[in-house]
């Protein structure tokens, strides 16, 4: 086994998430690249050492810059905000490192086009931290509408609905500023993603946000509370996607149903572990959906547990996204989702944004 110097911008909720997934994805996957936690880099010296003595890295930097130009340190995943994606990417690809890159990528759709030139220029390996759709469940999804088990596909309906600031007594924060931290820019990317991954390219849309709860103890929000978009497929079909972190009661209501006409698909992420199958067979008293309990005959599940239904958890979708990273370097090609995936879906946010100030259909095309 070969070793591979990984270094972690970031060490907060998705820092600590990459830290413990670089630490136990050789075990589980049995890589052929086994990482090593070299550096980790927080927004101060003395947390980038708290994030050390943590999570075991051998070094805390004293910023990103000097977390890239370290030599032992051969990968780097991007964790910390959005601001900081583009410079940090494009430092690490002028110096020939594989990225990995948590969503949204960069601020704006000027930074993610600027990090794909980056990317796709240092021919470096680079990669996306779309984790939900990396599901046993959502792959198996993916993989009966490819072998047209549910038929041609008429409808496609999504959502990712949280409710962390469903209370509006609920203090300000960074993320009530700004529109990169907005529904549309926080949560809308996940349900993009797994739109365009399950149903193919968006071609147009039509959108309206917000802001329900426009100020938070005396603090003006300045961004979205909750938005929705029809969207047109490039395949032909329609669909709806709603975006709120003000949807009272939903925890990770990542969910979508599928129509086709031989039968449905239904998925909620808060119960990952099920999908719900309808064939249109058989004699009507008798059809309803079944219930799917994933387990070893499902992708990517056997590793973590030979026991049908017992089920992998939130954690366990990082350490995918890590085998997927690993393996892209190893076989010197990339797996998707790439940076250009990360593009294409803020080119459809942005799209969206066009589309609530205009108050008419964009068209994907034009952004």
């Amino acid at each position: 086994m070969k070793q591979i110097g990984i270094g972690i911008v970031g060490g907060g909720y998705m820092g600590k998430a990459h830290a413990v997934a670089m630490s136990a994805v050789g075990a589980i996957f049995s890589t052929g690249l086994r990482p090593r936690l070299v550096s980790v880099a927080g927004s101060t010296p003395a947390s980038s050492e708290r994030y050390r003595q943590a999570f075991g890295f051998e070094k805390a930097a004293d910023d990103w810059a000097a977390l890239v130009q370290d030599p032992e340190v051969e990968a780097v995943v991007i964790a910390s905000p959005q601001s900081t994606h583009r410079a940090v990417s494009e430092a690490a690809f002028a110096l020939g490192k594989p990225v990995f890159c948590e969503k949204p990528m960069g601020a704006s759709l000027e930074d993610s086009r600027a990090m794909v030139a980056a990317a796709e220029a240092s021919g470096c390996v680079n990669m996306t931290g779309f984790n939900y759709i990396r599901t046993p469940a959502s792959r198996f999804a993916r993989d009966l509408i490819e072998a047209g088990e549910i038929g041609e596909i008429t409808w496609f309906r999504g959502e990712h609905t949280e409710d962390f600031y469903a209370d509006p007594a609920a203090p300000a924060t960074w993320r009530t500023e700004g529109r990169a931290n907005g529904t549309l820019g926080d949560l809308a990317p996940h349900m993009i993603n797994c739109a365009r991954r399950l149903m193919g390219d968006i071609t147009d849309v039509m959108a309206v946000s917000q802001t329900v709860h426009t100020s938070r103890a005396g603090v003006t929000v300045t961004n979205d509370d909750q938005a929705q978009m029809m969207v047109q497929f490039d395949r032909g079909c329609m669909g709806h996607l709603f975006f709120s972190r003000i949807a009272t009661g939903r925890k990770m209501g990542y969910a979508y149903e599928i129509h086709g006409t031989k039968g449905s698909i239904r998925f909620d992420q808060e119960d990952q572990n099920a999908l719900w199958l309808y064939r249109m067979e058989g004699p009507e008293a008798t059809r309803g959906f079944t219930k799917i309990l994933t387990g070893p005959e499902h992708p990517d599940y056997l590793p973590f547990c030979q026991g049908p239904g017992h089920g992998t958890g939130y954690q366990d979708q990082i350490i995918i996204e890590a085998k997927d990273f690993l393996m892209a370097i190893e076989q010197g090609e990339n797996l998707w989702p790439t940076f250009r995936e990360g593009m294409e879906v803020n080119r459809v946010i942005e799209a969206a944004h066009l589309s609530h100030e205009s108050a008419r259909w964009q068209s994907i095309s034009a952004i």
